[in-house]
């Protein structure tokens, strides 16, 4: 006897299209490049990522001021995903350098920083952030 598709199930299911439609939202169009940098945000303990809004941006540490963070993507976590996939689109004069870092912080409704993350970027690989509780 087949069980029934139960609440939580479905829920999940349409919470991993709605991040994935978000993520892919600017990825889509057709005008996009292959040079996209695709990537996924984990929390650190293979737990739900909190609920917030995930900025992620590319900083340059070479940079100085606003001149070292450039692209930047907002994606509202639900709290109930494991993983949150995003893309970002270097600028064209960033995307070899080595000084080039992928970070992501998520911060609550109130402004309070929960979690952040960061990597270091290779052009032609998959970014993996593995997002860090965030102590004060």
């Amino acid at each position: 006897m087949k069980r029934p598709t139960d609440r939580r199930t479905m829920l999940m299911t349409v919470g991993a299209a709605a991040v994935t439609a978000v993520a892919g939202s600017g990825a889509g169009s057709v005008c996009a490049q292959s040079t996209d940098i695709r990537g996924a945000a984990t929390f650190e303990s293979g737990a739900v990522v909190p609920e917030g809004h995930l900025e992620i941006y590319l900083e340059d540490l070479a940079g100085q001021g606003s001149a070292r963070r450039t692209t930047e993507r907002r994606i509202k976590s639900d709290g109930r995903s494991k993983t949150i996939a995003f893309s970002l689109t270097p600028p064209a004069s960033s995307s070899s350098s080595p000084t080039l870092r992928i970070v992501a912080r998520l911060e609550r409704a109130d402004g309070w920083l929960v979690v952040r993350g960061s990597t270091q970027f290779k052009a032609g690989e998959p970014v993996n952030v593995t997002l860090n509780t965030v102590i004060y």
